[in-house]
This record gives C-alpha cells, structure tokens and sequence, in this order.
C-alpha cells in the first residue's frame, strides 16, 4: 500500500548516469518487502548548480519498508549507498555527483531535525521529482500537502528541457 511506501528520488549528473541509477535501484530493492515502484528514467536541468553543471538523469521509486524499519534508519542506508557508489563530502553545494538519494517521503511520517526532514522540503515544487513521482504515485498527497503530486506537477511552470529517456 503506498500510504506505508517510502519514496526515493535517485539522481545522477556525474559517469553513466542511466546505467548508475539502475545499479542504485537493484540495491535499493534489497530494502523493500515488495517489488519496486520505478518511474521512467527522465533528462533533466541541473537546479541549484554550479555553472556549467552536467545534465542530471532523475527516477524515482516507491519501496516498502522493513519490519522494524525507520525514517532514520532507512536515511542511513541511503547516505551509505551514496557513497558506496563514489559520492564524496561536498566542496561546493549541489556539485556534480554520481549518486545522490533523497528520501521524499516516509509513509505519513513527519521529521524536523539536523538529519532529516519529512517530506522532503522542497519536494512539492521540483519538477525533476514530480514528474517522475506523477508516473507511478499521481494522486498521492504528500504529508502537510494539500493537493496531489500530478496537481503539484500542473502547478510548476513548464520545462521544455525535461524529456523522458528510452
């Protein structure tokens, strides 16, 4: 049941970008009681990067949790898979990167703290989450949302530059 799912947006600006994100979601479903729900792979516009930032390849997938399995758990496995997969400390903000995982949501999970916030806070207005969020959950309401990801979604100005990859 998605109201239980935590979902997972996956981006990669930094090597083969498709080919990384595909590896990353094999991991991911070690963490999943269920299959995967995968969006379509999707070409987007770097956000908050450096100038002459590559293009980013963004999915995102919906996963059922463990037993026993925490906001904050879940969160530690994805800052070590990051990492597992070539991610270094930061030198600039939002620089190139071969993996980055944000837990969007957890459940109806609320969080507010130095590590993690739930829902992710700028989730309801990226167009590089929602439209692949739309692809596999368009009427979920994301906690403290009103309206539904594909509303979200119809909300955002249009980008011609995003374009879903084969």
């Amino acid at each position: 049941m998605l109201s239980e799912s935590a979902i997972i947006a996956l981006g990669s600006n930094l090597g083969d970008s498709a080919q990384i994100l595909r590896d990353a979601m094999a991991r991911l479903q070690e963490f999943s009681d269920l299959p995967l729900k995968k969006s379509s792979l999707w070409q987007t516009t770097p956000v908050d990067c450096p100038p002459g930032s590559p293009m980013f390849v963004n999915v995102v997938v919906a996963l059922t949790p463990r037993a026993g399995e925490t906001p904050e758990s879940l969160h530690g496995k994805l800052q070590a898979l990051e990492k597992e997969f070539g991610r270094r400390p930061k030198k600039v903000l939002h620089e190139a990167r071969p993996l980055d995982l944000d837990l969007i949501a957890f459940g109806p999970e609320i969080r507010a703290t130095m590590q993690l916030t739930l829902p992710h806070p700028r989730a309801h207005e990226r167009r590089f989450v929602l439209q692949p969020l739309s692809e596999i959950v368009p009427d979920l309401v994301l906690p403290g949302q009103s309206c539904s990801v594909s509303e979200l979604l119809s909300l955002l100005a249009p980008d011609a530059s995003i374009r879903r990859l084969a």
